[in-house]
C-alpha cells in the first residue's frame, strides 16, 4: 500500500490544485512533495532488508494487473524523484507564475508519472506511467515556456511520441508470445523475449531502445534536449534532465537489458560508439556556448552518454558505478539549474559575455555554485567521483570490443568536462564586476534549498556507502 501512496499522493494533490489559487496552490505542493519525500525515504530504507511489493487485479482481458514492485534501483530514483521536486517546490516559494494552479497541479501530476515508471512491474502499466509523466510536461513547457517554446514543444512531442508507439508495438508483440492471465507481468515479458531467436530479438532491441535513448537522450536522437532546456521554465527543465532522462536509463536496465539479451549482446558495441560520439560531442559543443543553460544542456548529454555506454558495456563494477551515478547527476543538475534560475533572475541574462564579479556581489551564491560545478566535474570528495570512478572502471573492464580506445575517448569527456565548467565558473563568478543591476544573495528559500543540494554532495562524496549498499544486489543481477 505504501508504493501505491507514493503514487497516489501526488496524483490526487495534482488534481486537487487545479482548483486551487494563489499560494495555496504552491502551499499545496510543497505538502504534497514533502509526504512523498517521507514515504520514498521510507521505502528506501525498507529495501535495506527487502523489495517492497504491491499487485492488485487491473485489466485481466489484457493480461495486465496493477504490479508495483520496489528494489535498490527503483526505490533510489523515487527518492531522488521525492529530494528533488521538494527542492523544486523550495526554491519557488518566492517566485510568481501565472495561473499557479494549473501549474503546480501538472508538476505534481508529472511526479506521479515519475514514480509510476519506477515502480511499475508490469509493462503495459509502464507504458501507462511512462506517458503520465510526459504530458503534463508537454503543457508545462508549451504555456509557460520562453519565446520558442511551441515549434520546441512540438519537436519534443514528435520525438517522445514516435518512440513511445514503437515501444507500444514491441511490447504487444512480446506479451502475444506468452498469451494467458500475467502476460504483461515484468517476469513474463523478460521470460518471453529472451526465448526469441536471436534474430528476432536484434531488431526488437532497436524498437525499445530507440524510445529509450530519445528520453535519454543519446547521441544522434538528443536534438530536441539543448532548445527544450532553454525554453522551459526552470522547475521543468530540472524535471526533464534530473529525472526524465534517468526514466530512459532506468528503463534498459530494467526492461530492455534482462528481455532481449542477445539483441542487447548484438548491438553492444554499436550503442557504446554512438554514447562516446555523444560524449566527445557534446563536451565540444559545451566549451563554445555563451549561454549558461545551453552550456549545462550539453553537458548533460555527455554525462548521459558515459551512463549509457557503461551500461553496454556489462560490466559489474561498472553497472553499480551507473546506477550510483544515476542519483548523484540528479542531485547535481538540480543544484545547477536553480543557480542559473537564479543568475537569470538577478542579472537579466545567461549570456557568459555579460556576467561577471559574482563573488563579490553575491558571495554565498558563488560559493555554492562553485562547490556544485566542481561536483559536476566529478572532483574527489565530491558526490559525483565515486560513481564516475566506478563507471571508467566498468567501462575498461567490460564485454566490448576496443573498450581501451572507447575508454580513452570517453576520458576526453573529463578533460573537456573541465574546461568548459571551470571556464563558466571564472566567467561568471569571477573576473571584472559586471556594470547590469546589482544581484542580491540567497534569499532564505533559495538557501535552503542550495544547503540540501550541497549537503548530500559532501555527504555522499565522502561516504557513499548508503547508496553503494542500497544499489549492489541490482547490479549484480543485471550482469548475471
Amino acid at each position: 500500500m505504501i508504493l501505491l501512496l507514493l503514487i497516489l499522493i501526488p496524483l490526487i494533490t495534482g488534481a486537487f490544485s487545479f482548483a486551487v489559487k494563489g499560494d495555496a496552490a504552491k502551499a499545496l505542493a510543497l505538502i504534497s512533495t514533502i509526504a512523498t519525500l517521507g514515504l520514498s525515504a521510507y521505502v528506501s530504507a525498507g529495501n535495506f532488508s527487502a523489495p517492497m511489493s504491491f499487485d492488485q487485479e487491473w485489466i485481466p482481458l489484457l493480461g495486465t494487473r496493477f504490479s508495483l514492485m520496489a528494489d535498490g534501483m527503483s526505490s533510489m530514483l523515487c527518492l531522488l524523484t521525492g529530494i528533488v521536486m521538494m527542492v523544486v517546490m523550495i526554491a519557488q516559494i518566492n517566485k510568481d507564475v501565472e495561473n499557479p494552479g494549473s501549474f503546480y497541479g501538472l508538476m505534481l501530476l508529472s511526479q506521479a508519472g515519475l514514480m509510476g515508471v519506477f515502480l511499475a512491474s508490469d509493462a503495459l502499466l509502464f507504458y501507462v506511467f511512462w506517458e503520465l509523466a510526459l504530458i503534463p510536461v508537454y503543457f508545462l513547457c508549451s504555456q509557460w515556456g520562453g519565446e520558442k517554446r511551441i515549434p520546441v514543444t512540438f519537436k519534443f512531442f514528435i520525438y517522445t511520441f514516435v518512440g513511445s508507439l514503437m515501444m507500444l508495438s514491441a511490447l504487444i508483440y512480446l506479451s502475444l508470445q506468452t498469451p494467458g492471465a500475467n502476460s504483461y507481468s515484468w517476469a513474463s515479458i523478460t521470460h518471453a523475449g529472451a526465448a526469441l531467436p536471436a534474430d528476432k530479438q536484434q531488431w526488437l532491441f532497436w524498437l525499445i531502445f530507440i524510445a529509450f535513448a530519445i528520453k535519454m537522450p543519446i547521441f544522434p536522437f538528443h536534438t530536441w534536449q539543448p532548445d527544450a532546456y532553454e525554453q522551459s521554465p526552470t522547475p521543468v527543465t530540472i524535471i526533464l534532465s534530473a529525472l526524465m532522462v534517468k526514466m530512459g536509463l532506468y528503463a534498459i536496465l530494467r526492461w530492455l537489458m534482462p528481455t532481449l539479451p542477445a539483441g542487447v549482446a548484438y548491438w553492444s558495441d554499436v550503442v557504446v560508439v554512438l554514447s562516446v560520439i555523444g560524449i566527445v560531442y557534446a563536451s565540444c559543443i559545451a566549451i563554445v556556448q555563451t549561454d549558461i543553460k545551453r552550456l549545462i544542456a550539453y553537458s548533460s548529454i555527455a554525462h548521459m552518454g558515459l551512463m549509457c555506454a557503461t551500461a553496454f558495456a556489462h560490466n559489474g563494477v561498472g553497472m553499480h558505478g551507473v546506477m550510483v551515478q544515476m542519483f548523484n547527476h540528479g542531485i547535481n543538475i538540480t543544484g545547477m539549474w536553480l543557480i542559473v534560475s537564479m543568475i537569470e533572475q538577478r542579472w537579466g541574462t545567461r549570456d557568459m559575455t555579460k556576467l561577471g564579479g559574482m563573488a563579490s556581489s553575491a558571495p554565498q551564491m558563488a560559493i555554492a555554485f562553485v562547490i556544485i560545478s566542481l561536483a559536476n566535474i566529478a572532483l574527489p570528495l565530491t558526490n559525483g567521483f565515486i560513481g564516475e570512478f566506478m563507471m571508467f572502471n566498468g567501462l575498461f573492464g567490460g564485454m566490448i570490443s576496443n573498450h581501451t580506445v572507447m575508454t580513452v575517448l570517453a576520458g576526453l569527456g573529463i578533460i573537456l568536462g573541465a574546461v568548459y565548467t571551470l571556464n563558466m565558473i571564472q566567467k561568471t563568478a569571477y573576473g571584472e564586476k559586471t556594470t547590469m543591476v546589482m544581484a542580491k544573495d540567497l534569499a532564505l528559500n533559495e538557501y535552503v534549498g542550495l544547503a540540501v543540494v550541497i549537503t548530500l554532495i559532501v555527504f555522499l562524496g565522502v561516504y557513499p556507502k548508503p547508496l553503494l549498499d542500497l544499489t549492489a544486489g541490482v547490479a549484480q543481477m543485471i550482469v548475471k
